[in-house]
């Protein structure tokens, strides 16, 4: 079976058709409107035990799920030349010394985490909440994964340990109190992505 008859529209190509010079509108304004929310949601604190919730990584699933791979790895790659160049579009500001630095890992893991989850769309991943809510915690966990290694570097560097004994540091500091958050997050995008679909299929029915 060729990769075309298996890939399917994305949520954002079927309710904004577009072809030639307005297909390349489409995606730009697609890209920059993504990096907006990018860096809204990066300022957004939930209070949540045991620590707050930013809205980051639902924003990363949503816009891998509503835009497909390419496009959302556009808007990812898109958010991190924002945030290189100095613009305060991070949860702390912005800068290549913010990027270099404990939190490097996740923006990194939010570029693969996209392209994953919009693949996995394309497949029809986004279709109903179960396997919605399946690429969600795939994705989520790419993000935890990359930021735990990336993490567990600078631990290492900063205290002067080995890698083995950062790991313990690490994975207390930057993945355990998050994974309630991130199931939460899962949960959310994993009802908003099909129901956008029903609501979709209701006006053009």
């Amino acid at each position: 079976m060729s990769n075309a008859i298996d890939t399917q529209p994305t949520l954002a190509q079927t309710v904004w058709q577009a072809d030639g010079a307005a297909r390349w509108m489409r995606n730009v304004i697609l890209v920059l409107a993504g990096t907006a929310i990018m860096a809204i949601s990066a300022k957004i604190n939930v209070p949540m035990m045991p620590v707050p919730m930013t809205m980051q990584t639902f924003a990363v699933l949503a816009i891998g799920m509503a835009y497909g791979w390419r496009l959302a790895g556009a808007t990812m790659l898109a958010y991190l030349a924002e945030g290189a160049v100095g613009l305060p579009v991070f949860a702390g500001g912005g800068g290549l010394a913010y990027m270099a630095g404990p939190t490097g890992g996740y923006l990194v893991g939010f570029v693969f985490s996209a392209i994953l989850v919009g693949w996995l769309a394309e497949r029809g991943w986004d279709r109903n909440a179960f396997t919605t809510f399946a690429a969600n915690v795939i994705g989520t966990a790419v993000i935890f994964g990359l930021g735990f290694v990336w993490l567990t570097q600078v631990i290492a560097v900063a205290k002067g340990v080995t890698v083995f004994d950062a790991m313990p540091i690490a994975l207390a500091s930057g993945v355990l109190p998050f994974i309630l958050g991130g199931i939460v997050k899962s949960a959310l995008a994993a009802a908003v992505l099909p129901l956008s679909w029903k609501l979709l299929g209701k006006m053009r029915g």
